[in-house]
């Protein structure tokens, strides 16, 4: 039976080591500041951002909510974004997805100034993360291997198979594992015999958005299994992957809800203060 990688417990640590970088950086002299833009009413955006609001006070990071209402027009938006991007009282940006259909989420994405860019969705940022050089990281990819890692596991040499090629999670996910000598394959929804592949991995990710994807048949006894899918279920947040059935094969394995995403409000706050570094030379 598999052992549950506790991301709730991960997070605190995460949490505390946050709160005590602040604190160093204030006593510099910076507050770090974030800034979010909503707009419209999309209900799960406005509990996001309100639940980023209250996280962000609990690690000592200024946060200020721009909520536009849905008939902004994108230049209204991009000008605000604009503004931002200047003043440098504010060092992370973001923008909760999605914006209204008149909006170009390009367009936006790509206004934010890559030092302020939280979400690591700009170009630039990508780019930076496909050279390996020092950039700002989605932080569901940072959270994958921060669960890994956090929980003992060496990637270095490790047959990963990552089943998912988003642009949020499995493309940034792929040049991560790179970087930490993983040798790796990518599956998706469309790959030939997708039980064989999955079959391969001694760590398995999934990032695929599909519900029950991942079955125990699938999974090589004792391989380790971090799911990073979410979906919405009868009213219910699950993963890609079936947790009870696959942890009577895996030996340690990532839940939903209480994984992946138990660390991505705070490893946004860490990317504030990694903007916060780059933007003040520090």
């Amino acid at each position: 039976m598999a052992n549950y990688i506790d991301g709730k417990a991960i997070a605190a640590n995460l949490r505390a080591e946050v709160k005590d970088e602040v604190e160093k950086i204030k006593a510099l002299g910076h507050t770090p500041k974030l800034a979010v833009l909503l707009v419209g009413d999309d209900p799960a955006s406005v509990l996001y951002a309100r639940s980023k609001e209250k996280s962000a006070a609990n690690v000592g990071i200024a946060f200020e909510l721009y909520h536009m209402p849905g008939n902004t027009a994108e230049e209204e938006v991009l000008a605000l974004i604009e503004k931002l991007n200047k003043d440098e009282a504010v060092h992370g940006i973001m923008v909760e997805l999605p914006v209204p259909a008149h909006i170009s989420k390009e367009k936006v994405m790509e206004q934010i100034d890559p030092l302020k860019d939280v979400d690591g969705v700009h170009p630039l940022n990508r780019g930076y993360l496909v050279a390996g050089r020092p950039s700002l990281i989605p932080a569901t990819p940072q959270s994958c291997i921060i669960m890994l890692e956090r929980s003992g596991i060496d990637l270095r040499g490790k047959r990963v198979v990552l089943v998912g090629r988003g642009e949020t999670v499995g493309k940034p996910l792929f040049f991560l594992l790179l970087q930490k000598n993983a040798t790796v394959t990518v599956c998706h929804t469309g790959t030939k015999d997708l039980a064989k592949e999955v079959k391969g991995g001694e760590i398995v990710i999934a990032a695929a958005g599909r519900a029950g994807l991942i079955t125990k048949e699938m999974v090589a006894p004792g391989s380790i299994v971090i799911d990073a899918g979410i979906n919405e279920v009868e009213g219910r947040i699950v993963g890609d992957v079936l947790t009870e059935e696959v942890a009577e094969v895996a030996s340690m394995i990532s839940p939903v809800p209480g994984g992946v995403g138990s660390c991505t409000t705070v490893l946004i706050f860490k990317n504030v203060i990694e903007g916060l570094k780059m933007q003040k030379g520090l």
